[in-house]
């Protein structure tokens, strides 16, 4: 089988698996990650996270946000634009946009360039599963691989997803996928030893 076919098998199962899950599952699991965030490698100067906002059956991340920004943190969010696109948004008290209910809710101030991703700190981002390697299956338009090559050099990048989202196998890799740095589950914050180079 094809790394891109055997790619969309997983991200099936996976999906299933999510879809089982409850609001108050997906609640109380965000509520364990803004509990969690004191272990991450969080940037002591470039005071700047970009992370994202949940939406469907990801873990509810708007209780990360409000710990990140009771703690002082400037938080970036993607921005989609037109088709996939990448820019950043700044998420602060301004409401955010209901863009339709396959995109997620956006900022809604003024759309950062690409590179605005150098000033992050750290990025935590989504992911359906993450291997040993660090090697992260995402849901498969490629706006994150894209998006990370646009991070400064040794910016830690973490994952965010359930705990039996941590594979215990290989799982297939392209060219374009970057390795995540470490994965953040309602577990806690584990580091990847070492990332496929």
């Amino acid at each position: 089988m094809e790394p891109k076919d055997s790619k969309q098998a997983l991200r099936r199962n996976v999906i299933v698996k999510r879809k089982a899950t409850t609001i108050t599952e997906r609640r109380q699991a965000g509520e364990a990650l803004a509990r969690g965030i004191d272990a991450l490698p969080l940037p002591r100067q470039q005071r700047t996270v970009a992370t994202f906002l949940s939406m469907g059956s990801e873990i509810e991340t708007r209780p990360l946000l409000h710990a990140l920004a009771e703690q002082g943190y400037r938080i970036l969010l993607p921005r989609l634009g037109s088709g996939l696109d990448i820019g950043w948004g700044e998420y602060s008290d301004l409401p955010l946009e209901d863009l339709g209910m396959h995109r997620p809710q956006e900022p809604s101030g003024d759309t950062l360039p690409a590179d605005a991703l150098a000033q992050a700190g750290l990025v935590l981002l989504p992911a359906l599963l993450v291997d040993i390697h660090g090697t992260r299956l995402g849901r498969g338009g490629g706006w994150y691989d894209r998006a990370l090559a646009h991070c400064a050099p040794g910016t830690p990048m973490v994952a965010i997803c359930w705990p039996w989202e941590v594979a215990r196998t290989d799982l297939p890799r392209e060219r374009h996928d970057i390795p995540v740095t470490g994965t953040f589950t309602p577990l806690g914050y584990s580091p990847i030893a070492y990332p496929q180079a």
